[in-house]
């Protein structure tokens, strides 16, 4: 270890690396849920209540959508984590002094976000809504009676809150990290540490032919690995498909593309097989961590979400709950493919090159 300098670097660094990493990443707190708002009522009182629910650290203001037919395209794209409906008359009704009700739609992929969307509602509406509320209505059409203010909850796409619908997707991008960039980049390691790949790379075969053959079947045993994560998920666990199998698995050559670019980029830089190791140990950790699977991004720092753009299983674990969970379409996956695809070239162009100069 004392004579291998690059060890040394990797067993001192990347404990410090991570725990900064992990210190401000792993926050289990949720705060500035994306709210967009569907408000029918179109009144002061509406307006007050929208503003009071969104002055704390829990919701963010999201859009402001016309018609019940935008709500599901709404929060599938992402763009909202719930929607909250305020009903025609529902200010008159106030002011008659009559019980009201209010629908909040949260999305249910994340169990934990829309728990904690639900529980927020709630609160604020116990405590301070109707005083607020009542605040935006002139004196002399108070109520001499005052009712009480209902929220009708509906969970999309998991109604149940099923934790294995939400973790089943996640382990899917961590098994393809491992498999395709870990596995890869320590078997390319061991072929240049016992020099067998110069070997191949005296014989007339093109330097790009070579890389290709021996990254591609770990690529397909990646992909193989993808479709026993999704059977397994949908037999064993009862995970729903109400998307597009071929979407989820453009989605999956994508990512592959990425964790193997990685993979040949941790071969050509490590002289030993244990180098290789160490290297992609040390990425793993950081790029679950930020990828959303166990802890909200919305909750990690400014600096933090924005390092997580550049993560590709961020955007691969994206995909395969919006596609199993919630049917989502190519339209919707717009951003994850785009991300995945630049990323996914990027990274194997390199990565490639790199290696070509390396072995030539």
């Amino acid at each position: 270890i004392v004579r291998d300098k690059r060890i040394i670097v990797v067993l001192i660094a990347a404990p410090m690396i991570q725990l900064l990493v992990f210190g401000h990443a792993v926050e289990l707190e949720l705060r500035e849920l994306q709210l967009a708002v569907l408000d029918q009522d179109q009144s002061p009182q509406s307006r007050a209540f929208v503003e009071g629910v969104c002055a704390g650290d829990a919701f963010s203001r999201g859009d402001s959508l016309q018609s019940h037919t935008q709500i599901e395209p709404e929060i599938r794209s992402g763009r909202a984590h719930a929607v909250l409906v305020i009903p025609p008359g529902w200010s008159a009704s106030l002011q008659r002094g009559e019980s009201t009700t209010l629908q909040l739609l949260i999305d249910g992929t994340d169990m934990n976000r829309a728990t904690f969307a639900q529980n927020a509602l709630m609160a604020y509406s116990n405590t301070i809504s109707i005083a607020r509320i009542q605040a935006a209505l002139p004196a002399s059409a108070l109520a001499t009676r005052q009712g009480s203010l209902r929220i009708d909850t509906r969970i999309l796409f998991n109604p149940s809150l099923n934790s294995k619908h939400y973790f089943v997707p996640g382990i899917a991008g961590t098994l393809l990290l491992v498999v395709t960039m870990a596995i890869a980049s320590m078997g390319l390691a061991r072929e240049k540490e016992t020099g067998t790949l110069e070997q191949v790379m005296v014989t007339p075969i093109a330097p790009a032919v070579i890389i290709i053959g021996k990254t591609l079947p770990y690529a397909i045993i990646g992909l193989l690995d993808l479709g026993l994560v999704v059977a397994g998920g949908m037999w064993v666990f009862g995970v729903p498909l109400r998307g597009s199998l071929a979407l989820l698995g453009l989605g999956g050559i994508l990512y592959i593309m990425s964790t193997l670019g990685l993979g040949v980029f941790l071969s050509t830089v490590a002289k030993s097989q244990q180098q290789a190791f160490m290297g992609a140990f040390f990425l793993i950790l950081p790029a679950t961590v930020l990828s959303g699977f166990m802890t909200p991004i919305e909750s990690m720092p400014e600096l933090l979400q924005t390092l997580t753009h550049f993560n590709p299983m961020r955007h691969f674990v994206a995909l395969m709950r919006s596609v199993m969970l919630e049917g989502a379409q190519t339209a919707d996956l717009l951003p994850e493919l785009s991300a995945l695809a630049g990323t996914g070239f990027t990274v194997m162009m390199s990565s490639t090159y790199l290696m070509w100069r390396r072995l030539r």
